[in-house]
């Protein structure tokens, strides 16, 4: 699993720091630092912090290859 936050986007409030603090920090009242390679056993955690964040921000990608319609 990648994880990626448009820190642009981001306004700072930390509704996945709440739902994920293994891999979401505040470092200070709005800078947002981030694991972007979390083990998958934090997928729910990281879906759930993904989900309430209220501009939207993190963008959760697979790398494990089940989506790419490989074809021999």
């Amino acid at each position: 699993m990648r994880i990626v936050v448009d820190l642009n986007r981001c306004q700072g409030y930390a509704q996945c720091v709440y739902l994920a603090h293994e891999v979401f920090r505040l470092n200070g009242q709005e800078a947002l630092t981030y694991e972007p390679n979390p083990d998958d056993a934090r997928r729910l955690q990281v879906e759930r912090a993904a989900a309430a964040c209220p501009v939207q921000a993190i963008v959760i990608d697979r790398l494990d290859g089940e989506e790419r319609g490989e074809t021999s």
